[in-house]
């Protein structure tokens, strides 16, 4: 028979493993509640406890043209408002321009060009929705990469937010489907002009995660891109495009 010292050692083996095991395993953040207030509405959206000081956000571009992707339950967190019904995907891509181009997936004729070019005209948010490595999904664009302090949500939030014209219930006012992505073009309050074009809306999008780029110098692509990979702002290519 088993002495009494045996088992107690036994027990403890026992106790060990099973202490380990469950040790090993991580059981999910607890959910919690996020209420945000905008225009005397409180939304209300459940995400994971932030955990990360800093956040991953990105710089797609295309020979002239930019925009950004960022986490959504980070921009969520920070207080933007999404139109309704529009899910919850990992990442989004937000950019901003002339709503006839967006709308009609380009300018095809020259009085559009024109117009677009030279005076002032209608605009529009885009927002797509990304479930993928945003390298995956942006392969044909370059695709730049930086860390931000994950205070600075906030002022992009309320940038963001401050771009959209909002419907009675306090949503940005949808008003057509995105050039690509399965996404939305979002009504813009402010006007398309030479020189605040989509891509000095990039420069005041990462203003706002605390850049310094000059606008005048970004209202290519490649001007806005040679001066985000200084090193004052931080951003490092990750992929040069197909």
């Amino acid at each position: 028979m088993p002495s009494s010292r045996f088992i107690a050692k036994l027990a403890g083996v026992i106790l060990a493993v099973v202490s380990t095991i469950s040790c090993g395993i991580r059981l999910p953040d607890t959910p919690h509640i996020m209420k945000v207030e905008h225009a005397g509405k409180t939304f209300v959206s459940i995400s994971q406890k932030a955990q990360d000081p800093d956040v991953l956000v990105w710089i797609i571009a295309e020979k002239l043209h930019t925009g950004m992707v960022f986490p959504y339950d980070w921009l969520i967190e920070s207080g933007f408002i999404p139109p309704a019904g529009f899910g919850s995907p990992k990442y989004v891509t937000l950019s901003w321009g002339d709503r006839t181009a967006y709308v009609e997936k380009g300018l095809h004729t020259p009085w559009k060009f024109f117009k677009a070019l030279f005076l002032p005209t209608p605009s529009v948010m885009e927002l797509i929705p990304i479930y993928y490595n945003v390298v995956d999904v942006c392969h044909h664009q370059r695709v730049l990469r930086k860390l931000v302090p994950r205070e600075r949500g906030k002022y992009l939030a309320d940038f963001l937010n401050d771009c959209s014209r909002m419907d009675a219930d306090g949503r940005p006012i949808v008003c057509g489907t995105s050039s690509w992505g399965g996404g939305l073009l979002l009504e813009s309050r402010h006007i398309y002009f030479v020189p605040r074009t989509c891509n000095v809306w990039t420069v005041q999008a990462t203003d706002t995660l605390g850049c310094c780029i000059n606008p005048w110098l970004a209202i290519s692509a490649d001007g806005l891109v040679k001066q985000a990979e200084k090193p004052n702002n931080g951003f490092e290519k990750v992929w040069s495009g197909d």
